[in-house]
């Protein structure tokens, strides 16, 4: 392996994160991918104060991404008036923490499974229900 020169690199960022988690999206499985379609996708730092606390975490690094809206299960499939729509979170800084802290995933691994996590809570899915679609999904 050839020595990087990582003098020069720079963290991934937003928008980096945010492209990783586009083509994971792309590469879900149907027909969860056409079920997602009207789930937004955002990426940032880290989660607000008040969704940690509303957590019971203590700190920013505990929460790589969150599901904010009306499930599918939970009469989601019909947006009613002024429904803010559905919304998966991606916090960049728990998620490359947690991606330095575990050499056996690439980064885009890490948000794949993040972002088809938090979309498992959009369909009511179990966690087993959620391993079985990123097993399908083609995220490289």
């Amino acid at each position: 392996m050839s020595e990087l020169d990582w003098g020069a690199r720079f963290a991934p960022t937003l928008d980096d994160i945010e492209a990783l988690a586009s083509r994971a999206l792309a590469g879900l499985p149907e027909p969860f991918k056409s079920l997602s379609a009207d789930v937004t996708c955002t990426v940032a730092d880290y989660a607000e104060d008040d969704v940690l606390e509303g957590f019971g975490m203590e700190g920013p690094f505990e929460l790589m991404g969150l599901f904010s809206g009306v499930g599918l299960t939970e009469d989601g499939a019909v947006p009613q008036t002024g429904q803010l729509p559905n919304t998966v979170f991606l916090y960049r800084r728990a998620i490359l923490d947690y991606w330095a802290e575990n050499d056996d995933n690439t980064l885009g691994d890490v948000v794949a499974h993040v972002l088809i996590h938090e979309l498992g809570h959009h369909f009511g899915l179990s966690d087993s229900d959620m391993e079985a679609i990123e097993a399908a999904a083609d995220v490289s």
